[in-house]
Protein backbone atom coordinates (compact mmCIF):
# COMPACT_ATOMS: atom_id res chain seq x y z
CA UNK A 1 0.00 0.00 0.00
CA UNK A 2 1.08 3.58 -0.69
CA UNK A 3 0.76 4.29 3.05
CA UNK A 4 4.03 2.42 3.55
CA UNK A 5 6.00 4.52 1.05
CA UNK A 6 7.96 6.27 3.82
CA UNK A 7 8.86 5.72 7.44
CA UNK A 8 6.57 7.67 9.73
CA UNK A 9 8.11 10.98 10.78
CA UNK A 10 7.31 12.95 13.94
CA UNK A 11 3.89 14.60 13.81
CA UNK A 12 5.42 18.09 13.59
CA UNK A 13 7.48 17.43 10.47
CA UNK A 14 5.06 19.34 8.20
CA UNK A 15 4.76 22.47 10.37
CA UNK A 16 3.78 25.46 8.21
CA UNK A 17 6.38 27.84 9.66
CA UNK A 18 9.18 25.81 8.08
CA UNK A 19 7.81 26.76 4.66
CA UNK A 20 7.07 30.45 5.34
CA UNK A 21 3.33 29.67 5.33
CA UNK A 22 1.01 31.19 7.92
CA UNK A 23 -2.03 29.59 9.58
CA UNK A 24 -3.78 32.97 9.30
CA UNK A 25 -2.59 34.16 5.89
CA UNK A 26 -1.77 30.93 4.06
CA UNK A 27 0.69 31.55 1.23
CA UNK A 28 0.16 35.34 1.31
CA UNK A 29 3.18 37.38 2.40
CA UNK A 30 2.33 38.78 5.81
CA UNK A 31 2.42 42.61 5.95
CA UNK A 32 4.07 43.31 2.58
CA UNK A 33 6.21 46.46 2.36
CA UNK A 34 4.95 49.42 0.35
CA UNK A 35 8.27 51.25 -0.01
CA UNK A 36 11.86 50.24 -0.77
CA UNK A 37 14.91 51.86 0.89
CA UNK A 38 15.76 55.36 -0.41
CA UNK A 39 18.54 53.96 -2.63
CA UNK A 40 15.81 52.52 -4.87
CA UNK A 41 13.65 55.62 -5.19
CA UNK A 42 14.10 55.71 -9.02
CA UNK A 43 12.43 52.29 -9.22
CA UNK A 44 9.56 53.25 -6.92
CA UNK A 45 8.93 56.55 -8.75
CA UNK A 46 8.38 54.65 -11.99
CA UNK A 47 6.41 51.81 -10.41
CA UNK A 48 4.04 54.16 -8.58
CA UNK A 49 3.12 55.86 -11.87
CA UNK A 50 3.01 52.70 -13.96
CA UNK A 51 -0.59 52.89 -15.30
CA UNK A 52 -0.14 56.52 -16.41
CA UNK A 53 3.31 55.91 -17.93
CA UNK A 54 2.04 52.92 -19.91
CA UNK A 55 -1.16 54.57 -21.11
CA UNK A 56 0.73 57.74 -22.14
CA UNK A 57 3.41 55.65 -23.90
CA UNK A 58 6.15 57.18 -21.73
CA UNK A 59 7.30 54.15 -19.74
CA UNK A 60 9.92 52.92 -22.19
CA UNK A 61 11.58 56.36 -22.26
CA UNK A 62 11.71 56.41 -18.45
CA UNK A 63 13.23 52.93 -18.33
CA UNK A 64 15.99 53.89 -20.76
CA UNK A 65 16.90 56.76 -18.39
CA UNK A 66 16.92 54.56 -15.25
CA UNK A 67 20.19 54.57 -13.30
CA UNK A 68 21.92 51.27 -12.63
CA UNK A 69 21.23 50.28 -9.02
CA UNK A 70 22.94 47.53 -7.02
CA UNK A 71 20.72 45.05 -5.17
CA UNK A 72 23.06 44.64 -2.20
CA UNK A 73 21.11 47.17 -0.11
CA UNK A 74 18.03 44.91 -0.22
CA UNK A 75 18.64 43.28 3.15
CA UNK A 76 15.33 41.73 4.22
CA UNK A 77 13.13 39.12 2.56
CA UNK A 78 10.25 41.62 2.36
CA UNK A 79 12.48 44.20 0.65
CA UNK A 80 13.56 41.61 -1.88
CA UNK A 81 9.94 40.55 -2.51
CA UNK A 82 8.84 44.15 -3.09
CA UNK A 83 11.85 44.75 -5.37
CA UNK A 84 10.91 41.70 -7.43
CA UNK A 85 7.32 42.93 -7.72
CA UNK A 86 8.46 46.43 -8.72
CA UNK A 87 11.01 45.28 -11.30
CA UNK A 88 8.64 42.64 -12.68
CA UNK A 89 5.84 45.17 -13.10
CA UNK A 90 8.15 47.67 -14.82
CA UNK A 91 9.38 44.86 -17.09
CA UNK A 92 5.87 43.80 -18.13
CA UNK A 93 4.91 47.41 -18.83
CA UNK A 94 8.10 48.01 -20.78
CA UNK A 95 7.68 44.91 -22.96
CA UNK A 96 3.97 45.37 -23.71
CA UNK A 97 3.57 49.18 -23.70
CA UNK A 98 2.85 49.25 -27.46
CA UNK A 99 0.71 46.10 -27.50
CA UNK A 100 1.14 42.57 -28.78
CA UNK A 101 2.18 43.60 -32.28
CA UNK A 102 5.17 45.67 -31.10
CA UNK A 103 6.70 44.00 -28.03
CA UNK A 104 10.19 45.01 -26.98
CA UNK A 105 12.69 42.23 -27.67
CA UNK A 106 15.53 43.46 -25.42
CA UNK A 107 15.31 44.40 -21.73
CA UNK A 108 17.85 47.19 -20.99
CA UNK A 109 20.71 46.26 -18.67
CA UNK A 110 19.74 48.82 -16.00
CA UNK A 111 16.51 46.84 -15.57
CA UNK A 112 17.61 43.35 -16.62
CA UNK A 113 20.67 42.96 -14.38
CA UNK A 114 19.08 43.96 -11.05
CA UNK A 115 15.90 42.05 -11.92
CA UNK A 116 17.86 38.85 -12.54
CA UNK A 117 19.96 39.50 -9.40
CA UNK A 118 16.97 39.87 -7.06
CA UNK A 119 15.32 36.88 -8.79
CA UNK A 120 18.34 34.76 -7.91
CA UNK A 121 18.17 35.97 -4.30
CA UNK A 122 14.58 34.74 -4.07
CA UNK A 123 14.83 31.65 -6.27
CA UNK A 124 12.22 33.07 -8.66
CA UNK A 125 12.34 33.59 -12.45
CA UNK A 126 12.84 37.14 -13.82
CA UNK A 127 9.22 37.69 -14.90
CA UNK A 128 6.01 38.72 -13.14
CA UNK A 129 4.71 35.70 -11.18
CA UNK A 130 1.71 34.98 -8.95
CA UNK A 131 3.77 35.60 -5.82
CA UNK A 132 4.44 39.15 -7.12
CA UNK A 133 1.05 40.14 -8.50
CA UNK A 134 -0.98 38.64 -5.64
CA UNK A 135 0.96 37.32 -2.64
CA UNK A 136 3.15 40.44 -2.27
CA UNK A 137 0.80 43.04 -3.74
CA UNK A 138 -1.80 43.84 -1.08
CA UNK A 139 -2.28 46.08 1.90
CA UNK A 140 -5.15 46.79 4.26
CA UNK A 141 -6.50 50.34 4.31
CA UNK A 142 -7.57 49.85 7.91
CA UNK A 143 -5.30 47.26 9.53
CA UNK A 144 -8.04 46.40 12.04
CA UNK A 145 -10.75 46.32 9.37
CA UNK A 146 -12.31 43.31 7.64
CA UNK A 147 -10.93 41.13 4.87
CA UNK A 148 -13.12 42.71 2.19
CA UNK A 149 -12.24 44.18 -1.16
CA UNK A 150 -13.32 47.65 0.05
CA UNK A 151 -10.67 47.49 2.79
CA UNK A 152 -7.85 46.25 0.55
CA UNK A 153 -5.57 48.05 -1.89
CA UNK A 154 -2.86 46.99 -4.31
CA UNK A 155 0.71 48.28 -3.90
CA UNK A 156 1.65 48.25 -7.60
CA UNK A 157 -0.87 48.49 -10.44
CA UNK A 158 -1.27 48.29 -14.22
CA UNK A 159 -3.78 49.81 -16.65
CA UNK A 160 -7.29 48.46 -16.18
CA UNK A 161 -8.68 50.67 -13.43
CA UNK A 162 -11.15 49.08 -11.03
CA UNK A 163 -11.21 45.82 -12.98
CA UNK A 164 -7.44 45.41 -12.58
CA UNK A 165 -7.56 46.29 -8.89
CA UNK A 166 -10.39 43.81 -8.29
CA UNK A 167 -8.76 41.04 -10.34
CA UNK A 168 -5.73 41.20 -8.03
CA UNK A 169 -7.59 41.72 -4.76
CA UNK A 170 -10.24 39.04 -5.30
CA UNK A 171 -7.35 36.65 -5.89
CA UNK A 172 -5.79 37.89 -2.63
CA UNK A 173 -9.09 37.06 -0.89
CA UNK A 174 -9.07 33.61 -2.54
CA UNK A 175 -5.61 32.96 -1.07
CA UNK A 176 -6.88 34.13 2.34
CA UNK A 177 -9.93 31.84 2.07
CA UNK A 178 -7.54 28.94 1.40
CA UNK A 179 -5.59 29.45 4.63
CA UNK A 180 -7.88 27.30 6.83
CA UNK A 181 -7.71 24.57 4.19
CA UNK A 182 -3.90 24.61 4.18
CA UNK A 183 -3.91 24.37 7.97
CA UNK A 184 -6.43 21.52 7.74
CA UNK A 185 -4.41 19.41 5.33
CA UNK A 186 -1.39 19.64 7.63
CA UNK A 187 -3.60 18.48 10.49
CA UNK A 188 -4.82 15.71 8.20
CA UNK A 189 -1.28 14.49 7.53
CA UNK A 190 -0.60 14.49 11.28
CA UNK A 191 -3.82 12.55 11.87
CA UNK A 192 -2.71 9.83 9.44
CA UNK A 193 0.70 9.64 11.11
CA UNK A 194 -1.00 9.30 14.50
CA UNK A 195 -3.72 6.95 13.18
CA UNK A 196 -6.40 9.32 14.53
CA UNK A 197 -9.66 8.97 12.61
CA UNK A 198 -11.46 11.66 14.63
CA UNK A 199 -8.77 14.26 13.92
CA UNK A 200 -8.70 13.30 10.25
CA UNK A 201 -12.47 13.67 10.00
CA UNK A 202 -12.30 17.16 11.48
CA UNK A 203 -9.47 18.10 9.09
CA UNK A 204 -11.39 16.87 6.04
CA UNK A 205 -14.52 18.76 7.11
CA UNK A 206 -12.49 21.97 7.50
CA UNK A 207 -10.83 21.43 4.12
CA UNK A 208 -14.23 21.08 2.43
CA UNK A 209 -15.46 24.30 4.04
CA UNK A 210 -12.34 26.12 2.89
CA UNK A 211 -12.72 24.91 -0.72
CA UNK A 212 -16.36 26.00 -0.72
CA UNK A 213 -15.33 29.41 0.67
CA UNK A 214 -12.79 29.77 -2.15
CA UNK A 215 -15.56 29.21 -4.71
CA UNK A 216 -17.81 31.81 -3.04
CA UNK A 217 -14.93 34.29 -2.90
CA UNK A 218 -14.04 33.73 -6.54
CA UNK A 219 -17.60 34.72 -7.48
CA UNK A 220 -16.70 38.33 -6.61
CA UNK A 221 -14.83 38.52 -9.91
CA UNK A 222 -18.20 38.81 -11.64
CA UNK A 223 -19.13 41.77 -9.44
CA UNK A 224 -15.99 43.82 -10.06
CA UNK A 225 -14.05 42.66 -13.15
CA UNK A 226 -15.34 43.57 -16.62
CA UNK A 227 -14.62 40.73 -19.12
CA UNK A 228 -13.85 43.09 -22.02
CA UNK A 229 -11.38 45.09 -19.91
CA UNK A 230 -9.75 41.92 -18.61
CA UNK A 231 -9.26 40.51 -22.09
CA UNK A 232 -8.36 43.69 -23.98
CA UNK A 233 -6.41 45.66 -21.35
CA UNK A 234 -5.25 43.57 -18.40
CA UNK A 235 -4.37 40.22 -19.95
CA UNK A 236 -1.41 41.39 -22.02
CA UNK A 237 0.49 42.55 -18.92
CA UNK A 238 0.30 39.01 -17.54
CA UNK A 239 1.66 37.48 -20.75
CA UNK A 240 5.12 35.97 -20.94
CA UNK A 241 7.65 35.11 -23.61
CA UNK A 242 7.38 31.33 -23.74
CA UNK A 243 4.75 29.62 -25.92
CA UNK A 244 3.60 33.08 -26.97
CA UNK A 245 3.34 33.72 -30.73
CA UNK A 246 3.85 37.44 -30.09
CA UNK A 247 7.39 36.70 -28.82
CA UNK A 248 8.36 33.37 -30.39
CA UNK A 249 12.08 33.54 -29.58
CA UNK A 250 11.85 34.98 -26.07
CA UNK A 251 13.42 38.08 -24.50
CA UNK A 252 17.05 39.20 -24.37
CA UNK A 253 18.09 40.26 -20.85
CA UNK A 254 20.86 42.73 -21.73
CA UNK A 255 24.03 42.23 -19.71
CA UNK A 256 22.81 38.82 -18.48
CA UNK A 257 22.75 36.54 -21.53
CA UNK A 258 23.33 37.03 -25.24
CA UNK A 259 20.64 34.54 -26.23
CA UNK A 260 16.95 35.22 -25.58
CA UNK A 261 15.43 33.64 -22.47
CA UNK A 262 11.90 32.24 -22.33
CA UNK A 263 9.57 32.42 -19.34
CA UNK A 264 5.87 31.66 -19.03
CA UNK A 265 3.36 34.36 -18.17
CA UNK A 266 1.09 34.41 -15.14
CA UNK A 267 -1.12 31.40 -14.45
CA UNK A 268 -3.46 30.30 -11.67
CA UNK A 269 -1.30 27.16 -11.59
CA UNK A 270 1.45 29.30 -10.03
CA UNK A 271 -0.66 29.47 -6.88
CA UNK A 272 0.34 26.71 -4.48
CA UNK A 273 -3.22 26.32 -3.13
CA UNK A 274 -4.83 23.87 -5.57
CA UNK A 275 -1.61 21.96 -6.09
CA UNK A 276 -1.45 21.48 -2.29
CA UNK A 277 -5.05 20.24 -2.20
CA UNK A 278 -4.33 17.84 -5.09
CA UNK A 279 -1.26 16.45 -3.34
CA UNK A 280 -3.11 15.87 -0.07
CA UNK A 281 -6.17 14.33 -1.73
CA UNK A 282 -3.99 12.19 -4.01
CA UNK A 283 -5.50 13.48 -7.25
CA UNK A 284 -3.44 12.32 -10.22
CA UNK A 285 -3.55 14.29 -13.45
CA UNK A 286 -2.62 13.21 -16.97
CA UNK A 287 1.01 13.40 -18.09
CA UNK A 288 0.61 16.57 -20.15
CA UNK A 289 -1.10 18.42 -17.30
CA UNK A 290 1.45 17.16 -14.78
CA UNK A 291 4.28 18.52 -16.95
CA UNK A 292 2.76 22.00 -16.97
CA UNK A 293 1.87 21.94 -13.25
CA UNK A 294 5.37 20.81 -12.31
CA UNK A 295 6.89 23.57 -14.46
CA UNK A 296 4.70 26.13 -12.72
CA UNK A 297 6.26 25.12 -9.40
CA UNK A 298 9.48 26.72 -10.61
CA UNK A 299 7.53 30.01 -10.61
CA UNK A 300 6.64 29.67 -6.90
CA UNK A 301 8.75 30.76 -3.91
CA UNK A 302 11.11 27.83 -3.25
CA UNK A 303 9.74 27.26 0.27
CA UNK A 304 6.21 26.84 -1.13
CA UNK A 305 7.49 24.44 -3.78
CA UNK A 306 9.25 22.46 -1.02
CA UNK A 307 5.96 22.27 0.89
CA UNK A 308 4.27 20.68 -2.13
CA UNK A 309 7.11 18.19 -2.55
CA UNK A 310 6.94 17.19 1.12
CA UNK A 311 3.17 16.83 0.87
CA UNK A 312 3.74 14.46 -2.04
CA UNK A 313 6.09 12.40 0.16
CA UNK A 314 3.59 12.17 3.03
CA UNK A 315 1.53 9.02 3.69
CA UNK A 316 -1.33 8.39 1.28
CA UNK A 317 -4.64 9.81 2.50
CA UNK A 318 -6.55 7.73 -0.05
CA UNK A 319 -4.98 4.45 1.12
CA UNK A 320 -5.57 5.31 4.76
CA UNK A 321 -9.24 6.12 4.14
CA UNK A 322 -9.77 2.88 2.18
CA UNK A 323 -7.95 0.62 4.65
CA UNK A 324 -9.11 2.19 7.93
CA UNK A 325 -12.70 1.07 7.42
CA UNK A 326 -13.94 4.46 8.61
CA UNK A 327 -16.96 5.17 6.43
CA UNK A 328 -17.28 8.70 7.85
CA UNK A 329 -13.76 9.53 6.67
CA UNK A 330 -14.46 8.11 3.20
CA UNK A 331 -17.60 10.24 2.97
CA UNK A 332 -15.72 13.34 4.16
CA UNK A 333 -12.94 12.66 1.64
CA UNK A 334 -15.45 12.42 -1.21
CA UNK A 335 -17.11 15.65 -0.07
CA UNK A 336 -13.73 17.39 -0.37
CA UNK A 337 -13.29 16.01 -3.88
CA UNK A 338 -16.83 17.08 -4.80
CA UNK A 339 -16.13 20.59 -3.53
CA UNK A 340 -12.93 20.70 -5.59
CA UNK A 341 -14.84 19.56 -8.68
CA UNK A 342 -17.35 22.37 -8.10
CA UNK A 343 -14.52 24.90 -7.75
CA UNK A 344 -12.91 23.71 -10.96
CA UNK A 345 -16.24 23.80 -12.80
CA UNK A 346 -16.73 27.36 -11.60
CA UNK A 347 -13.25 28.29 -12.80
CA UNK A 348 -14.04 26.82 -16.23
CA UNK A 349 -17.18 28.94 -16.43
CA UNK A 350 -15.17 32.03 -15.53
CA UNK A 351 -12.60 31.32 -18.23
CA UNK A 352 -15.44 30.87 -20.71
CA UNK A 353 -16.80 34.30 -19.80
CA UNK A 354 -13.51 36.21 -19.50
CA UNK A 355 -11.53 34.64 -22.36
CA UNK A 356 -13.55 32.43 -24.72
CA UNK A 357 -16.61 34.67 -25.07
CA UNK A 358 -14.55 37.83 -25.56
CA UNK A 359 -12.34 36.05 -28.10
CA UNK A 360 -15.53 35.21 -30.01
CA UNK A 361 -16.43 38.91 -29.99
CA UNK A 362 -13.05 39.67 -31.53
CA UNK A 363 -13.62 37.14 -34.28
CA UNK A 364 -17.04 38.58 -35.02
CA UNK A 365 -15.56 42.07 -35.35
CA UNK A 366 -17.25 43.48 -32.25
CA UNK A 367 -13.80 44.24 -30.78
CA UNK A 368 -11.98 44.74 -34.06
CA UNK A 369 -9.21 46.95 -32.64
CA UNK A 370 -7.46 43.95 -31.09
CA UNK A 371 -4.41 42.37 -32.67
CA UNK A 372 -4.59 38.89 -34.27
CA UNK A 373 -2.58 37.33 -31.46
CA UNK A 374 -5.35 38.22 -29.04
CA UNK A 375 -7.58 35.75 -30.89
CA UNK A 376 -5.72 32.92 -29.23
CA UNK A 377 -7.97 31.19 -26.68
CA UNK A 378 -4.99 30.53 -24.45
CA UNK A 379 -4.13 31.22 -20.85
CA UNK A 380 -1.41 33.76 -20.09
CA UNK A 381 0.75 30.84 -18.94
CA UNK A 382 0.76 29.54 -22.51
CA UNK A 383 -1.67 26.61 -22.18
CA UNK A 384 -4.67 25.79 -24.36
CA UNK A 385 -6.72 26.84 -21.41
CA UNK A 386 -10.09 25.10 -21.77
CA UNK A 387 -8.76 21.65 -22.65
CA UNK A 388 -6.27 21.92 -19.78
CA UNK A 389 -8.90 22.94 -17.21
CA UNK A 390 -11.39 20.30 -18.34
CA UNK A 391 -8.73 17.59 -18.11
CA UNK A 392 -7.88 18.76 -14.58
CA UNK A 393 -11.56 18.61 -13.61
CA UNK A 394 -12.08 15.16 -15.15
CA UNK A 395 -9.17 13.70 -13.19
CA UNK A 396 -10.59 15.26 -10.03
CA UNK A 397 -13.94 13.56 -10.66
CA UNK A 398 -12.11 10.24 -11.11
CA UNK A 399 -10.62 10.60 -7.62
CA UNK A 400 -13.95 9.81 -5.94
CA UNK A 401 -13.47 6.74 -3.70
CA UNK A 402 -15.78 3.75 -3.49
CA UNK A 403 -15.88 1.47 -0.44
CA UNK A 404 -13.89 -1.74 -0.66
CA UNK A 405 -16.15 -4.75 -1.10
Amino acid sequence: MELQRQSLKPATWLSLGRYHISEEYGFLLRSPLKELPDEYRPWMEIANKLPHLIESHQLQAHVYKMPFLDCRFLKSHREQRLAHLVLAAITMGFIWQEGETQPQKVLPRTLAIPFVEVSRMLGLPPILVHSDLVLTNWTKRNPEGPWEISNLETIISFPGGESLRAFILVTVLVEKAAAPGIKALVQGVEAILQQSQDTLLQALQQLRLSIQDITRTLAQMHDYVDPDIFYTVIRIFLSGWKDNPAMPVGLVYEGVATEPLRYSGGSAAQSSVLQAFDEFLGIQHCMESVGFLQRMRDYMPPSHKAFLEDLHSSPSLRDYVLTSGAGCCLMAYNQCVDALVELRSYHINMVARYIISVAAKVRSGMLSHLSPHALEDRGTGGTAVMSFLKSIREKTVEAILHPCT
